[in-house]
This record gives C-alpha cells, structure tokens and sequence, in this order.
C-alpha cells in the first residue's frame, strides 16, 4: 500500500496540491513539438503514400492532400478550445463525448462498415469516422472526472469508505462498457489501449493496487476470449507466432515486407523518397505500417529521432500535467501523454513483429482523419490545460 502511495506522490509531487492558477499562455515548448510532429507527418505522409496513391487514385498527392486538410481542419477547430476554454469546461465535456462515445460505438455495430474482417467505421457522407478512436478520448475525460471528484472516498482506509464503490466499480463499469462494444468490433488493439488507459488512470485516481490486478487480469482475459472466438484475429496470432512457416505470399505477406523495409534501412537510409518497398510491397504504406518506411528512408538515426520526438512530447505532457491547476486536469493530461506513448510503442511494436499485427496508428503519421483529427484534439486540450499551469513561469 505504501508503495503504491510513493509511486501516486511522484507523479502529484510538484502541485502541492489542488490549487487554482490564472490562465496565461500555452506552454511553448509542448506547442513546438507538436508542430515539428505535423511537419514530420506532413513530409512522411507523402513520401509514404505517393506511390500507393498515383496506382490506385492516380494522384500522387491525393494523401497528403488529405493529411494537409484534415490536419488544417482539426487546427482550426482546436485552437478556440486552447485559448478560451478553462479546466472547469473539460468537466463538462467528459460527460457529453463519453456519453456520445457510447451511443457512436453502438451505431458502428448497427450500420458500420467492415473492412479487414472487422467492423469499425462510420461513413458519414465524406467522412469516415472511427469512434474507437473517439471513445479512448471520451474514456480518459470520464475517468479523470470520476477519480477527482470522489478522491476521498477512493482513498478511504475505513471499511465502509466507499474505496470498492467509488474506486473499483465505477470506473470499471465505465471502462466495461466502452471495452465490451469495442470487442464486439473485434478490435483487439482498441481493446488493449482502452483496457491500459483505464487501469493507468485509475491508479492515479488512487485505486488500490490489488483491485487494478484484478482489473487488468479482465482486460488481459478479455482479449484472449475475443483471440479464442475470432478466427480473424487467430491467424493475426498464428502469423506473429509461427512467421517463418506461414506462407510469405499470404498473412505474412506485410509483417515481412515491413521487416524488410526496416533492415534495408540501415544506419542512415536509403535517403526521403527513395525507398523501395513502398512501390506495391509493404500494403498501404502511408498508413498502420508507415514507420517500416521511415527507417528505410531515414535509416537507424532517422527513426531514433523520430521516437526521441515522441518521448519529448510525452515527458512534456508529463510535466504539464505535475503543475496541472487540479487532480481532474493532471489525470487528463496524464492519460493523453499516455495514450500517445501506448500508440507509439504498440505500433513499433506491431511493425517489427514483436506482438500479433493488430492495426495500430501511429500518432501524426498514420493516415486517417479520424485518428490525426483526435489526436490535434487531445494535444489541445493539453495546451488548454498548459494555460492554468501552477508552475511559475
């Protein structure tokens, strides 16, 4: 018990506490880093994606046209969140976009559309929307909401103090609902990210250790339930497990396209907008699998700056959320740094073939505006939050 205290103090140490701060300007340093993220998506983007889309939309631009919108669009849409909206609004909002999250993924089961052997997407005219991705947003909002507002009672040491009600089942039930419908999309790595978001947040919220095993025991058996019933989702694991027998022309055609991209890399690269298995082998480049095309352009040195950006951009959310104004912004801050750290590390890991390939997006790179729309989102409200900063500036 008292470890898990020093482990919550570590996090909490610098706010001394919830305190309330005058709004001033977004931190700087975050702000820079996620331009330089867009600027780096923007150029991978069409490096990616040229080839795929001149053969199929005869248009070599028409990604990155794409990119380019939808990141202009979501900017827009952003930036009166981050210069106007207080921390008192979030509250607020949490309610309303888990509540959307629900109804989206329940809408998604009724009139989706499958693609890959699963059922994800909306199509809303133009639009293709992923409410997956809506959800994990909608999910972290909810938690932190939860957490802060019944701290006491989650951190009781009495009997009946209501640290099983208000610490255990509340938030498992919200984490429950939102992971059953997103297994019933047969979404194992929206499972996985939404299942560790909420053990994450819950164990800042102040959740005793013993009820988050048992918690990410569920998760853990959850996924393997939704593994063991999906004939989908069982070649995905037989592939990863057995690579080197399944047929190289078949299900383990991409893995092993990307590990090629990957090594023929080297130190340095084959150079930007050179590589070579973006032309018909690595499927659909610009997208799940844009990272093997990073290494083998940029090389080693490339791709390692590449993820030194994403660990700056992460310790930096880290550090707004430690001087957050109070525990509802630090818990919110601090599942978003999360989220984009999950993302990264399961994406490499998906296309170096250390875990099953589960179709997981990298952050500012991957095509798909859901996924790049939610992202800009979440990085503003982090720079909203950055304005009522406690830290002196």
């Amino acid at each position: 018990m008292q470890s898990s205290v020093g482990w919550r103090r570590l996090f909490f140490s610098a706010r001394g506490g919830d305190r309330k701060a005058r709004g001033g300007t977004p931190d700087t340093v975050f702000l820079l880093l996620v331009l330089l993220m867009l600027v780096c998506g923007t150029v991978m983007s069409y490096s990616a994606s040229a080839v795929y889309g001149e053969q199929f939309y005869n248009d070599s631009t028409y990604f990155l046209k794409r990119y380019v919108l939808f990141a202009l669009l979501s900017v827009c849409l952003t930036v009166p969140f981050v210069l106007f909206a207080k921390p008192a609004f979030f509250r607020a909002f949490a309610v309303f976009l888990y509540s959307a999250s629900l109804f989206l993924l329940i809408l998604v089961l009724l009139i989706g559309t499958v693609g890959g052997g699963a059922q994800r997407w909306l199509v809303l005219g133009p639009l293709t929307l992923q409410p997956s991705e809506v959800a994990k947003l909608g999910l972290v909002l909810m938690l932190a909401l939860v957490m802060s507002k019944y701290e006491d009672k989650i951190t009781s040491q009495k009997k009946r103090g209501g640290s099983i009600r208000y610490g255990v089942l509340l938030p498992g039930a919200l984490i429950g609902a939102i992971c059953l419908l997103v297994a019933a999309e047969k979404h194992i790595s929206g499972l996985l990210i939404i299942g560790m978001l909420g053990v994450f947040v819950m164990f800042l919220g102040g959740t005793r250790l013993r009820y988050l095993a048992f918690m990410a025991i569920a998760v853990a058996a959850a996924g393997t339930l939704l593994v063991l019933v999906s004939s989908y989702a069982q070649v995905r694991v037989d592939t990863w497990l057995h690579i080197e027998q399944v047929d190289p022309l078949g299900s383990a055609w991409q893995t092993l396209q990307g590990l090629y991209a990957i090594g023929s890399g080297g130190l340095f690269g084959l150079g930007l907008g050179k590589g070579r298995q973006k032309h018909g082998y690595v499927s659909q480049p610009q997208n799940d699998f844009i990272f093997t095309v990073i290494c083998e352009e940029l090389g080693f040195f490339g791709a390692f700056l590449i993820l030194l950006l994403f660990l700056l951009l992460v310790l930096r959310g880290f550090r707004i959320a430690s001087h957050a104004p109070d525990r509802f912004s630090a818990l919110v801050v601090y599942g978003i740094s999360l989220k984009l750290a999950l993302q990264t590390v399961l994406n490499v890991a998906v296309v170096t073939n250390s875990m099953p390939n589960t179709g997981v997006s990298l952050p500012f790179f991957s095509s798909g505006g859901t996924f790049l729309a939610m992202q800009i989102f979440e990085m503003g409200i982090v720079l909203a939050i950055s304005r009522y900063s406690t830290q002196k500036r």
